[in-house]
């Protein structure tokens, strides 16, 4: 984990920035409601280059279970 660095330390930030009014996670919740993360483990990432093609298998895998559902329930 990233270690917290003091606004001196850090040539961004002017001394002028002041934060003592500031709210932590105050937009945390929006940002969650709009945004769906997953993570991959290394092994199936090597094989997804990125979201549109992990998006396309599963909906492949989608319709394959679908149809296969189908098939069994006849």
């Amino acid at each position: 984990m990233k270690k917290a660095t003091k606004i001196q330390d850090d040539p961004d930030m002017l001394a002028e920035y002041d934060f003592s009014k500031g709210v932590r996670g105050k937009y945390v919740e929006r940002l969650a409601a709009g945004s769906n993360i997953v993570v991959l483990s290394p092994d199936v990432a090597e094989v997804f280059p990125d979201s549109e093609s992990v998006n396309e298998a599963l909906r492949l895998l989608i319709k394959i279970a679908a149809r296969r559902t189908r098939k069994t329930a006849v």
